[in-house]
């Protein structure tokens, strides 16, 4: 990092090169200019034409990345400057290295027209085509408009600082189109999009999301056939794994808490921490393996799945599987979130979706019930049926196609009935329904888990299985394939 940045307040904005360095290793970047700048624009446009492209270093691991800058012409994009961006992502892309780009954008240069418009084209086609194969972030650092706005969502990530804002239609267009006055942050600030899933992290400064964005490559390989890096193993802080977890089903508890008390160090970095809350999707490491963490939320909605936290969790799952990180699955879930609402909104389709992305998933996949699975919930969540490498479950779970006291409803609908105290009557056998067909003991004899394993043991096993499925000499095998939306 750079003395200058260094010595700047940490929310100050910083300029296109100065976020470059704040990236890259100390003195790693090399600039790469555009092949047209001279030919077509001139010195008038200055390099890349308000955008400066760069290889360097994160880590002593190359990149490739690349910063607007918004004091030339708003940072609008313009043909030469996407001339550079392409260029910068063809590098990536022949490199097989991580692309990083700071974006701050008023969207395609008015003043060319077509030409901006079709540059938006290409850098969206480019995209699209390293998707899946190397790593791609984009950082917000300001207002970023129209394609300024598509092009990060169609990468891995997006981090976003405070003070930046995105959206396809900015707040004058607003207000002629629809007569709503609304401002920027309001339209298509982090709050806004950290809540509707555009946006997976969000950071107080640009400093502060340059490191955002090394930690985030941290966990990343340099390409989709190559493993992610492993690390000396940390061990977690003393707690007993079970010890977060009440003893009442429906009492509810953080899942974060759990997942600290099993990777390494205690620490997981959570993206989409505010959109469909009722899952959790992290990285962490685990044993040294770089891992991704999915996890029913009983925080929210009590761990059920909805339409949000089923797409959330499975583009997650598809990111995972494209970039060779390992899944650890934590599963406390009632089951599918019922009503209207959710069959209005499509939950069938997007349920499908995790479905799909964990069936089709060639990543080893590591599975433990803690507290209960019910229902399709239970398929869906990584079950052994889906293709899971090791099903475990804590001795006190529960798992079935529903929950005791709902089962024997229809079940012994008449008997019930016909007791002088149908609630008592009710209670008693929904008792001696879970004691027979809901137990981890009934789902080990059925063959449905692999094995009932102690709380204080989750993290050795799940460990142990790691060093069984994760071969640092053998190359992954996946098939290579887009990342779907």
């Amino acid at each position: 990092m750079s003395r200058l940045a260094l010595a700047r307040p940490i929310a100050e904005k910083l300029g296109p090169l100065e976020r470059l360095e704040a990236l890259c290793d100390p003195g790693s970047i090399e600039l790469v200019r555009g092949e047209a700048v001279s030919r077509r624009m001139g010195d008038r446009t200055g390099p890349g034409d308000g955008v400066v492209g760069a290889t360097g270093t994160v880590d002593r691991r190359p990149i490739a990345c690349f910063a607007q800058d918004p004091a030339y012409l708003g940072g609008s994009l313009g043909e030469v400057q996407a001339d550079t961006i392409c260029r910068v992502l063809d590098v990536a892309g022949r490199a097989r290295i991580p692309a990083v780009g700071f974006i701050e954008s008023a969207g395609a240069r008015q003043q060319e027209g077509v030409a901006a418009l079709s540059g938006y084209g290409r850098i969206f086609k480019a995209h699209t085509m390293l998707s899946g194969q190397v790593p791609q972030i984009s950082v917000i650092c300001g207002t970023s408009a129209g394609g300024g706005s598509y092009a990060p969502a169609l990468t891995d990530a997006v981090v976003m600082t405070r003070q930046a804002s995105m959206f396809l239609t900015g707040p004058g267009v607003v207000r002629d189109v629809t007569g709503e006055d609304v401002d920027g942050q309001t339209l298509g600030g982090p709050r806004v999009h950290e809540r509707n899933g555009v946006c997976q992290l969000v950071a107080e400064s640009d400093l502060d999301a340059a490191w955002v964005a090394r930690d985030l490559l941290d966990y990343l390989p340099q390409n989709a056939s190559e493993r992610p890096s492993r690390w000396p193993a940390v061990a977690p802080p003393g707690v007993r794994p079970d010890a977060p977890v009440p003893d009442a089903e429906r009492c509810v508890y953080d899942i974060r808490d759990v997942v600290r008390t099993i990777v390494d160090g205690g620490r997981a970095l959570e993206l989409n921490a505010r959109w469909a809350r009722n899952v959790v999707t992290a990285f962490a490491r685990l044993d040294g393996h770089a891992v991704g963490v999915v996890a029913n939320q009983p925080r929210h909605l009590g761990g059920a799945l909805n339409c949000d936290a089923a797409s959330k969790a499975a583009r997650f799952v598809n990111t995972c599987d494209a970039y060779g990180l390992p899944l650890v699955v934590l599963v406390d879930t009632p089951g599918f979130l019922p009503g209207r609402g959710q069959e209005a909104g499509g939950i069938i389709r997007h349920g499908a979706k995790l479905v799909h992305a964990f069936a089709a998933a060639s990543v080893p996949r590591l599975t433990i019930v803690l507290r209960k699975a019910f229902g399709g919930a239970f398929i869906a969540m990584n079950s052994r049926e889906l293709g899971a490498d090791l099903l475990l479950a804590w001795p006190r779970a529960q798992m079935g196609v529903m929950g005791a006291h709902q089962a024997v409803d229809p079940v012994h609908r008449r008997e019930i009935a016909d007791d002088v105290e149908p609630s008592q009557a009710r209670d008693r056998l929904a008792e001696r329904y879970a004691a027979e067909h809901l137990t981890a003991a009934s789902a080990a004899a059925e063959g449905v888990i692999d094995e009932i394993v102690a709380p204080s043991d989750t993290r050795a096993r799940l460990a142990s299985a790691l060093r069984l499925l994760v071969h640092p000499a053998r190359p992954p095998v996946r098939p290579a394939r887009n990342i779907p939306l």
